[in-house]
């Protein structure tokens, strides 16, 4: 049903880890294997696509197949429009999932290969073990939809972190702005999932693992595309990036033209 409907204050606040008294013990779940490289890959491969879809849904088998293909027209969409470059990495986060489950994947587009699956936190606010509420707001403590691009590196108080810029006006432009980046948390293990049946939580932040904060972070930074999902109807609506004209841009007047000739 998710994927069917078209799929230094500020920084301090991303740190809070909440509790809940229940104590229940979720499905054990296995520990991500590491993917075998494609053999031989060339420039192509990075580039969007229906094969492209095809070989990352066979790297992870738990994303929906149609959440994966929104962060792939997603990403085309930005790159025509000019809001990220030609940079080969691509992050997928399913929000629809509960934070017991990970449901945050990264992939290297050009090898075809996925490079982690993870658990990643979501905004007190949005929810408890399941998010239902996202905002673009300062002080929302929600977590906020759509795409991003992640920038630049810095250590603060919740140590090695990755800001984030918002790339979808309305629902995630303010990014930045509420200090939404990626960094690693205590609260953020699969202990705590055993303890209390779920993820602590954060401000707003999409927190990790403190063990893999800093080998993500440098994977993802310097431009990578981050996509954020939840099947929120005004998001898929509003959307410029998954609109079918990818938003009036030079991508659909390309198109235009060419079956006019």
């Amino acid at each position: 049903m998710r994927a069917s409907l078209k799929i230094a204050a500020v920084a301090a606040l991303c740190g809070l880890a909440a509790t809940a008294p229940a104590k229940r013990s979720p499905p054990a779940q296995a520990p991500l294997a590491a993917a075998a490289p494609v053999p031989q890959p060339t420039l192509a491969t990075a580039t969007p696509g229906i094969g492209l879809v095809d070989a990352l849904a066979r790297q992870a088998p738990t994303l929906d197949r149609q959440v994966l293909s929104l962060a792939t027209e997603a990403l085309r969409c930005a790159r025509h429009r000019q809001q990220v470059g030609a940079d080969a990495v691509l992050s997928v986060i399913d929000y629809s999932r509960p934070s017991t489950e990970r449901r945050l994947w990264v992939f290297d587009l050009a090898r075809q290969r996925l490079l982690f699956q993870e658990w990643v936190a979501h905004g007190r606010n949005s929810g408890d073990n399941l998010t239902a509420h996202f905002s673009n707001a300062d002080g929302s403590y929600m977590s906020s939809l759509g795409a991003f691009t992640a920038q630049e590196t810095y250590t603060g108080h919740n140590g090695y972190s990755l800001r984030l810029q918002g790339l979808e006006p309305g629902f995630n432009d303010n990014a930045r702005g509420r200090a939404i980046v990626i960094h690693g948390a205590p609260y953020v293990s699969e202990a705590l999932i055993h303890a209390q049946g779920r993820l602590g939580r954060s401000l707003g932040c999409p927190a990790v693992r403190p063990a893999i904060a800093r080998q993500l972070i440098d994977t993802l930074r310097g431009g990578s595309f981050v996509f954020a999902y939840y099947p929120d109807t005004q998001w898929l609506k509003r959307s410029r990036l998954l609109a079918a004209d990818c938003g009036g841009s030079q991508l659909a007047q390309a198109g235009s033209s060419a079956a006019s000739h």
